[in-house]
Formats: structure tokens, C-alpha cells, sequence
């Protein structure tokens, strides 16, 4: 075995796998010692599968008959949301902390047919609420280029166990950031595909409109290969099409909404992203200045539309039908009895605040005024991205305001928490698709991300402007 594996990527595996000179048990044999070491600080898995060596040892077999490909025994580990039949599926929730999956997520299915092997379930947010990984009821990821620090949320055990090298890639979902933010915490590559070019089918709903399962993976290149093993129209998903694949542009339009970045700006991630742009106008891409006048409004529309959808998604866990019951005394006190224990601080607040927005008197007032901003972010982005009309190919960001903070140096004010999702909320709000890629570190070796969003379908120019700014490291 010659593999240097602080530098192995899905393509360079695959390439060691196809020579011989490396197999997928001795492959997964690296990460589960990997784990061993450091899954007891970083709390990256919950739960590490009990026949990983068996499931490389057929992706061995495979080639035998002729049968390979790209995720062919490359180990992934799997957010702690998405179904994988016979396994525990928990949401990190106390509320299912025994629920075994009946069907695979379709992402699964699909990455079982090509291959893959599956180490374990990933920590997260419970039912993908918060920003930071730290509210799930088995307690907090940290970050693993700093342990005091967080590793971003919700996808934040994924971000973790691929940064620290406890996964060659992983999936993770997003609704408002939580595969971008994460990523930029822990040095990955993150994408939000385009809204329902990945199935969610087999996805515990957090918010329904928004959600998205994505790669978080090592570079640019090997986030591509998962998303096109994982993309595609699914009968079982009404929302879900195909995606639409185009020739990626060789010089880029790049916009920059420079009054949306004016203000709240950690110094170092702007100078970060500031030397990003100058690099890029030096290899010849036009970088220019762009409105999208209604983005301020975005992280107002955003929680209010995730709030009721939440709050309607999560009626179903009441002990009955979902859930680990709790005694009571009659059905509306065994109700109470089996939310109360199941769900933790933050999903009860999102539930509660959920049902106001949406109830009798303040239903126009607050949500029905949240889904027409929503159209207005929207539509900002289709005039931004209007090339018969002067427009950009794609627009960038810093993907969050701040590095990584510090464990629990916002779990009191989740407002604050929620204004780290500035960035990412307006694609997830316009559905488009956005990726999150390295691009430098502070002073004290934090990673720093900036995240690239095009319009619907341009993923394909995505990977291309990715794998430019991957060059500049």
C-alpha cells in the first residue's frame, strides 16, 4: 500500500484501486483507525457500522467481474437525517434515538448501486436546527482545526469527519447553509445543488421548500463525482428534475454585491475574499459590482418560511405515530409528555415560533409576507444572472461573516447564531445552486471559505470557477 492518505481525494483512490496498489478494505481499514483515534474527541459519528470491512470487501469483488467505477469502495459517512434501510436514523434527536429505517434515501440507493461504502452516521444539529452542531442531543462536534471552536452546523459532523480525516467525503443536507457554512469551518468543499436536482426522498424534513442533501468533500473534483452519482429525476420526489449540464465558461462574469457586504464582515475573511477577487481579475475574469436590492431582507423571510415549515414537518413525532413515547396521564398529557422529552431547546422554539406564524390573525402578517420577499430575492438573482441583459455568470461571497467561534460562544443568543447564515440563506431562499470552497486561513489557522452561486442548473460553472479558486491555494 503506497498511498499518502492526508492527500487522498476520491480521484486519486480510485486511480490506486484501479492499479491495485490499494483495496477498498485497506481503504476503509485507514478510516475506521482514523475514527478510532479521533472520533472520541471530535464527535464527528455517532455511530461507526459494524460491516464496513464487509461492505469493502465486495466492492473488492466487484472489479473481479468487471464492474467498477468512480465511488467504487470509497468510505463516505452519511448525515444522521438521511435513511439507510436497517440502520438507526435519529436526526441527532432524542425523539428518535431508536428508530431504524424501513427504505433507503434515494441518494442512498444510488450510492449503493455505484459502490460505495458506508462508514457511519454523522453528528448534526437535531432535525438539521441550529448553526453550529452543538444542539444535538449527543452532544457537540468540534471543529478539528481547533477542538474549542465549532465545526459549523447542521451538516457540522460530516464537515468535521471529512476535514479531520475521518472520511474521504460525505453527504450532508442544506436548507439554509448547512452543508456551506460547515464546510467553510472545517476547510472542505461544500454544494447546495440546485433545488430538486437531488431526490429528497428518504430525507427526514426539517423544511421542505428548502432542503437539499449535497457533498462535502475534499476538493472541488470529488464533490462533482458525488453530486452526478446522487443527482437526477426521482418518481418518488414530485419536486426532483434532472440536471441540465452546459459547456462552462472559460473567463467569468463574476458579481460582487458590494453594499451587502458592507457592514458585519469579519476583517480577515473580507481581506480573504478581497485577495480571492484580485487573483481572479489577474487571470482574466471580470469581476464587477451587482444589485440585488432585496437580499437585506432575506434572513427575515427565510426564518419565518423555515419556522412554520419546520413546525408542520415535526407534528408528526408526537409518540404515536413517530417517536419514542413518553406516559401520561391522558393523549393530550402523553402528547405533551413525549415532545417535551423527545425534542430539545431549539427544536421547541422553532416549532413554537413555526405555529405563531402560523396561525389564525398572523398568518398574512408574517408568513404570507415572507414566501412574496421570497419571490423578490428570487427575482433579483434571475435579473443578476440575465445574460441578455448585461448579466453575471455567477455572484461572490464570503460564505459566513466569521470563522469558526468558540463552543457555546452563541448557544444563549440564537439570534446571533442565525445572523451567521447571511450569505448562504438568499441562494437557499432562490433556490439556486452555491459551493462553498477553501481559500485561505486566518492568523490563527482557521479556515475561511467563499461561496460561489450561479443560477438554476449552473452547477457546471460552479466546478469550473471552484477548481480556478482551488488553483490560487
Amino acid at each position: 500500500m503506497s498511498a499518502d492518505f492526508t492527500k487522498l481525494t476520491i480521484a486519486s483512490a480510485r486511480a490506486l484501486l484501479d492499479k491495485g496498489e490499494l483495496s477498498a478494505v485497506e481503504l476503509a481499514e485507514h478510516y475506521l483507525s482514523a475514527i478510532e483515534q479521533k472520533n472520541p474527541r471530535l464527535n464527528a459519528l455517532l455511530e461507526v457500522y459494524d460491516d464496513v470491512l464487509a461492505q469493502a470487501a465486495k466492492a473488492d469483488e466487484r472489479p473481479a467481474i468487471g464492474t467498477t467505477g468512480a465511488l467504487l469502495g470509497v468510505p463516505l459517512a452519511i448525515k444522521d437525517n438521511i435513511l439507510i434501510k436497517g440502520r438507526t436514523v435519529s436526526a441527532a434527536s432524542r425523539m428518535l434515538e431508536n428508530y431504524q429505517a424501513v427504505y433507503d434515501a434515494t441518494v442512498i440507493t444510488k450510492l449503493k448501486d455505484a459502490g460505495a461504502v458506508f462508514l457511519g452516521r454523522t453528528n448534526m444539529d437535531e432535525f438539521a436546527m441550529g448553526g453550529s452542531t452543538e444542539n444535538s442531543a449527543y452532544g457537540p462536534t468540534k471543529n478539528p482545526h481547533d477542538e474549542t471552536r465549532v465545526p459549523g452546523g447542521t451538516s457540522g459532523g460530516s464537515a468535521a469527519a471529512v476535514g479531520g480525516g475521518l472520511a474521504l467525503a460525505a453527504l450532508g443536507s442544506d436548507t439554509g447553509g448547512s452543508i456551506r457554512q460547515p464546510a467553510s469551518f472545517c476547510g472542505v468543499v461544500g454544494l447546495k445543488p440546485t433545488y430538486g436536482t437531488v431526490s429528497r426522498y428518504g430525507l427526514i424534513a426539517m423544511t421542505s421548500s428548502f432542503d437539499q442533501i449535497g457533498p462535502l468533500a475534499k476538493t472541488v473534483a470529488d464533490a462533482e463525482i458525488i453530486y452526478r452519482a446522487i443527482a437526477g429525476r426521482d418518481a418518488r420526489d414530485a419536486t426532483s428534475t434532472d440536471p441540465r449540464p452546459a459547456a462552462p465558461a472559460e473567463k467569468f462574469i463574476i458579481g460582487v454585491p458590494d453594499d451587502f457586504l458592507a457592514a458585519g464582515v469579519d476583517k480577515e475573511v473580507m481581506a480573504i475574499f478581497n485577495a480571492t477577487l484580485k487573483k481572479l481579475a489577474t487571470a482574466g475574469h471580470s469581476v464587477r459590482p451587482v444589485e440585488l436590492p432585496h437580499l437585506k431582507y432575506s434572513l427575515s423571510s427565510y426564518y419565518v418560511v423555515m419556522f412554520a415549515e419546520s413546525s408542520t414537518n415535526l407534528g408528526r413525532f408526537d409518540g404515536l405515530r413517530y417517536g419514542t413515547p413518553a406516559a401520561g396521564n391522558s393523549l393530550l398529557e402523553e402528547y405533551e409528555n413525549t415532545r417535551g422529552a423527545g425534542f430539545g431547546l431549539e427544536v421547541r422554539r422553532r416549532i413554537i415560533l413555526g405555529t405563531y406564524v402560523l396561525s389564525a390573525g398572523y398568518y398574512d402578517a408574517y408568513y404570507g409576507k415572507a414566501t412574496a420577499v421570497r419571490e423578490l430575492v428570487r427575482n433579483d438573482y434571475l435579473a443578476a444572472f440575465d445574460q441578455k441583459n448585461g448579466g453575471v455568470d455567477m455572484i461572490l461571497t464570503p460564505t459566513a461573516p466569521t470563522p469558526a467561534w468558540s463552543l457555546g460562544a452563541k448557544t444563549t443568543d440564537p439570534l446571533q447564531m442565525y445572523l451567521e447564515d447571511v450569505f448562504t440563506v438568499p441562494a437557499s431562499l432562490a433556490g439556486i445552486p452555491a459551493l462553498s470552497v477553501p481559500a485561505g486561513q486566518t492568523a490563527a489557522g482557521l479556515p475561511v471559505g467563499i461561496q460561489l452561486a450561479g443560477p438554476h442548473f449552473g452547477e457546471d460553472n460552479l466546478f469550473a470557477l471552484g477548481r480556478i479558486i482551488e488553483s490560487f491555494a
